[in-house]
C-alpha cells in the first residue's frame, strides 16, 4: 500500500561550514553511520523499500554511499573490519535508490513537489535526515504508517517544543482523536509566541498522499519565495483531512550543532562504539 519514502537532501548545510562546503550534511556522521543512513533505515524498517533523494549540486556522496565500493570492500574481504559494512550491505540488498535533482533552493514544498517523477500517484513518505529520530519498541515511520493505515489520509509527525521556540517550526492547531493522534486544523509557518495556535510542531517525518502535488503546484511562494509544505498541508486539511501524530520516542535537530552533539552522545550511550 505504502513502499515508497522521499529525502529531500539538495540542502546547503550552512550551519555546520566549512565542513559541509565540499561534503553533503547528510553524510556528516554519527558515531560511524552518516545521518542520511539512520534515516534509510527507518524508511526500511517501515517497509518502505523504494527510495526516492531529491538531490542538488555537491550531493554525489550520498548516490556513492548507497553503492558497492569494489575496491574498498576487496581490500577489506576476510578481515574484521567486513562486519563494518553489515547494514549498509543490508539496505543496498533490500532497498532500491532512485535520484532527481532539485533545479532551485525554494523550500520543502519545491523539494517535495520536485520528487515527482520519483513518486508518481502513490501514498509516500518524506524523511529530513536532519531530524534524527529513535521510536520506542518501533521505529517513527512505522508507528506512522500504522496511522495512515487507518485513516488513509496525509500524517505528520509532531512533539510539543517549548513556547519560546515556536518560531522554528510549523505549528499546528488540532481536535483530538485520540491521546497521540489529533486531526490538523490549522498551521503555522514558523509563527512567533503570541501568533502560534499551540506548541505543537510539525518535525522532519510525513506521509502524504499523492494530491499534495497538484496542491503543491499552485502553492504560492511566500516572501523569501519558499514553497513551504505546511500551507499545501493547510489546504489539503481543508478540502479533506491531515492527521498529526505525536510519536512514542526521541528526536534530535541534528541541523544544529547543539542538537548534532547530543545526539551523538545519546547514540553512544545507547548503541557504544568499538
Amino acid at each position: 500500500m505504502i513502499n515508497k519514502c522521499l529525502f529531500p537532501v539538495a540542502g546547503y548545510g550552512t550551519r555546520f561550514l566549512p565542513a559541509t562546503k565540499a561534503m553533503p550534511k547528510e553524510m556528516l556522521p554519527i558515531l560511524n553511520k552518516p545521518l542520511v543512513q539512520y534515516g534509510v533505515e527507518e524508511a526500511l524498517e517501515a517497509g518502505l523499500t523504494n527510495i526516492g533523494f531529491v538531490t542538488g549540486r555537491g550531493k554525489r556522496a550520498i548516490e556513492d554511499h548507497f553503492d558497492f565500493n569494489y575496491e574498498l570492500e576487496h581490500q577489506i574481504e576476510g578481515t574484521g573490519k567486513e562486519r563494518l559494512l553489515a547494514d549498509i550491505r543490508n539496505l543496498i540488498r533490500h532497498c532500491t535508490f532512485s535520484y532527481t535533482r532539485q533545479g532551485a533552493m525554494r523550500g520543502l514544498g519545491h523539494a517535495i513537489h520536485s520528487g515527482y517523477t520519483l513518486v508518481g500517484e502513490e501514498p509516500f513518505a518524506v524523511v529530513l535526515a536532519d531530524d534524527l529520530c529513535f521510536g520506542e519498541k518501533q521505529g517513527v515511520l512505522a508507528q506512522m504508517v500504522g496511522v495512515f493505515k487507518q485513516f488513509r489520509c496525509s500524517v505528520v509527525a509532531i512533539e510539543e517544543v517549548p513556547e519560546e521556540d515556536t518560531d522554528k517550526y510549523g505549528i499546528i492547531a488540532v481536535d483530538a482523536i485520540t491521546e497521540r493522534i489529533f486531526r490538523v486544523t490549522d498551521m503555522v509557518e514558523k509563527p512567533a509566541l503570541d501568533q502560534a495556535p499551540s506548541n505543537l510542531a510539525i518535525v522532519g517525518r510525513y506521509i502524504l498522499t499523492p494530491d499534495i502535488f497538484e496542491i503543491l503546484s499552485t502553492t504560492e511562494p511566500d516572501a523569501s519565495g519558499e514553497v513551504q509544505i505546511t500551507n499545501a498541508l493547510l489546504a489539503q486539511a481543508r478540502q479533506g483531512a491531515v492527521m498529526a501524530y505525536k510519536f512514542r520516542g526521541k528526536r534530535f535537530d541534528c541541523g544544529s550543532v547543539p542538537g548534532f552533539l547530543e545526539a551523538t552522545n545519546y547514540c553512544y550511550e545507547r548503541f557504544g562504539y568499538e
